[in-house]
């Protein structure tokens, strides 16, 4: 009998390969806004600055705790 691989709860990699593009996309939504930045920015700029990272923030906790579910845990890295 040879070994295979064990089933893939293709649920939760399906789940965390959804959170991953996403915070791919809210990542690419910030270079974009940085791209077309003024040299000298107004407070419209700074709000929307704000909206961008915390969405990228949120997304990424979504994707840890999607990439945390399939075992990838990693220790804290704090700060060195």
């Amino acid at each position: 009998m040879t070994q295979t691989e064990p089933p893939d709860d293709t649920g939760t990699l399906a789940t965390a390969r959804r959170a991953a593009a996403a915070h791919t996309a809210a990542a690419r939504d910030v270079e974009a806004f940085l791209r077309r930045l003024p040299a000298v920015p107004e407070p419209p700029h700074i709000t929307e600055y704000a909206t961008l990272v915390a969405r990228e923030e949120a997304i990424r906790a979504e994707r840890t705790a999607a990439t945390d579910a399939l075992g990838l845990e990693l220790p804290s890295l704090g700060s060195a």
